[in-house]
């Protein structure tokens, strides 16, 4: 039971960082096309 906590334990952070990292992506991305339709610099 131990060795199955653990490994649910040690494989939760990377889905959480990879919903993390999916999360920021998708508003830059989403404020880059937003910016290039409105013929803006993202920056």
């Amino acid at each position: 039971m131990d060795t199955i906590l653990l490994t649910v334990y040690v494989l939760m952070w990377p889905v959480i960082v990879g919903g993390t990292l999916f999360m920021i992506c998708k508003g830059f991305f989403r404020d880059w096309v937003e910016a290039r339709r409105e013929g803006r610099s993202i920056i």
